[in-house]
């Protein structure tokens, strides 16, 4: 199933729903052992960063009993994986010992197995890494995808340099990330980029410009070593005197005019001319053709026909995502990176596969370049956010124009969901209003707030707020007495009541008592406490609030190029 986003573990995804060679392109970030947490931030209604975050994941690793399990069965006793991934896997667990950077590899090696199992043979993958790891990843790699199928270690310059001197570094600033690519097989899609040729080089070899258009363009050579049909004959040139010279396609010094020159040219002595003299006719009547002082023919090669330097794996022309980008998601890349890697190694229609999709960069590079694509991730917040940046991108919405499988569809998967993992139940719950989820300080103290929405009104036209309580399990009146406590200790205007059960009548009674809330902008009344079970919010009947706006950053509005096919490279 493609333009799909899967909600749950990358793993169980690929071996449940990804079919053996169906992937074109696999890019991944996954964590890279950073020993960090990385949150998400959300905008205030004035378009800033909140000081309030969410964690989207931690990226701290140790060895536990969960990890040996993975290692013993997910590696060395599963089917699919190769026995010198075995023999790589168990070498490593001697040499680095049951440790963080060790349950680090052993979740990474049955998910790379897995990735090369879904891609195609023509298909390659980009495994994006930070020196944390990358010594490693890279000998897992070859383990995995053959040494001989290496193709690069990319250097992509995320950062500008750091000034960590004053705070006692003692080593070099790290300022860069690799990505190391791979191919499945010796034939892979290929496609060259290019970047423009820096104002050195301009200057040294474009030295020419065309009167009347202003183009740049350096002379190259008309000559060729070996013949070729018509290619020893004289060509005909001619020029009033002291002036350049031009062809001379009439033949004009079989009747010369006075205060011209006329000559003919051959090639350089043991050289031949590289096209015939109907092929030079045209170029000349086309204008490429430019003459030394001598009257020699030179191709005019115009700097705007070239495609640029072609692309090397040093890249420091792509900067990380700009203010305007940003989603405020921290490890979000730009999407000029992942750009450059699907045009390269993908074509049109091919299927584009990202198993730590994030912020959903590559998705979204891939929906620009009409790529095909799947993403997964293991968060319902990163979901959530994907899905706010499709719509705000590309005006695209989930169950019409893509899927979206693991989020709960009715009742019973969303109570699997709170059954499984409550926090992230609370998280898909707080998508459904598009509202700003609140970390907890402490698992199970919440304080009453799960979410909060915030809207403008009043004469001075300030912020106020809607806090928003989830429940999963068994509900009472006593839950919506706490909920009016906390919009008042708050100074909350409204409080919002999100159950997978019905609601009692005590506790609807208990929410009407809580009286209205008006808003002078709109000059309407608003319930102050309102109660809506899953059930209504997932067929459209939800709360009655202000106009408010989503607390998720849009995404730029994204414009489709148009496209080219790539090729096959085949390794010598």
């Amino acid at each position: 199933m493609t333009n799909t986003l899967y909600y749950g573990d990358n793993l169980d995804i690929l071996r449940q729903h990804v079919p053996d060679e169906s992937v074109d392109l696999i890019y991944l970030d996954p964590p890279f052992n950073s020993n960090a947490s990385y949150n998400v931030l959300f905008k205030e209604r004035s378009g800033e960063e909140s000081p309030a975050q969410i964690k989207a994941f931690t990226d701290t690793w140790e060895w536990t009993q969960e990890s040996e399990r993975v290692f013993e069965q997910e590696i060395i006793m599963h089917p699919a994986t190769p026995p010198n991934v075995k023999d790589m896997i168990t070498a490593f667990r001697e040499f680095i010992g049951r440790n963080a950077m060790m349950a680090y590899l052993v979740m990474m090696t049955p998910r790379l197995v897995e990735l090369r199992r879904v891609l195609k043979p023509t298909g390659s993958i980009y495994l994006h890494c930070d020196p944390t790891a990358s010594h490693y990843l890279k000998l897992l790699m070859d383990a995995i995808y053959g040494a001989r199928y290496f193709r690069s270690e990319i250097s992509w310059r995320r950062t500008n340099a750091h000034n960590d001197a004053k705070q006692g570094r003692r080593q070099y600033g790290n300022v860069r990330d690799s990505i190391l690519f791979y191919s499945k097989g010796n034939r892979w899609n290929w496609n060259w980029q290019y970047t423009e040729y820096d104002k050195e080089y301009v200057d040294a070899f474009y030295k020419f410009m065309e009167q009347g258009s202003g183009r740049l363009y350096q002379k190259g050579d008309l000559t060729a070593a070996k013949p070729g049909g018509d290619t020893s004959y004289e060509w005909r040139v001619k020029r009033p005197r002291g002036e350049d010279w031009e062809a001379d396609l009439t033949n004009e010094y079989l009747h010369p005019i006075e205060g011209w020159e006329y000559k003919g040219v051959l090639p350089y002595s043991g050289r031949y001319w590289a096209y015939s003299r109907d092929g030079m006719t045209v170029m000349a009547e086309e204008g490429r053709i430019a003459y030394n002082r001598n009257g020699t023919p030179r191709y005019k090669r115009y700097l705007d026909e070239m495609p640029g330097v072609p692309l090397q794996n040093d890249w420091t022309d792509i900067r990380p995502a700009s203010p305007s980008e940003s989603l405020g998601y921290q490890t979000q890349k730009p999407q000029a990176l992942l750009e450059r890697i699907i045009e390269a190694s993908s074509n049109e229609g091919d299927v584009v596969l990202d198993p730590f999709c994030g912020c959903g960069t590559a998705v979204a590079a891939a929906e620009k370049l009409k790529r095909k694509w799947i993403g997964v991730d293991v968060t319902h917040l990163a979901v959530a956010l994907m899905k706010n940046r499709l719509k705000t991108g590309f005006n695209i919405v989930p169950g019409v124009d893509y899927q979206v499988v693991g989020e709960p569809a009715d009742v019973g998967s969303a109570l699997a969901l709170a059954e499984q993992d409550r926090y992230q139940f609370q998280f898909w719950a707080m998508s459904l209003l598009e509202a700003f989820p609140r970390e907890q300080s402490k698992r199970g103290a919440d304080r009453g707030i799960d979410g909060v929405i915030h809207f403008i009104d009043g004469p001075r036209r300030s912020t106020r707020k809607a806090v928003v309580q989830v429940k999963s399990g068994k509900v009472s009146s006593p839950l919506i007495r706490d909920l009016k406590g906390t919009v008042d200790r708050e100074n909350a205007a409204l409080g919002l009541f999100i159950t997978l059960e019905d609601p009692t009548r005590d506790m609807r009674t208990e929410a009407v008592s809580a009286g209205f809330y008006h808003s002078e902008v709109w000059q309407r009344d608003y319930p102050k406490v309102q109660i809506r079970t899953v059930q209504d919010l997932l067929t459209g009947n939800t709360f009655d609030l202000p106009p408010h706006p989503s607390m998720y950053q849009p995404a730029q509005r994204v414009r489709r190029p148009e496209g080219k096919q790539s090729t096959l490279e085949e390794a010598g």
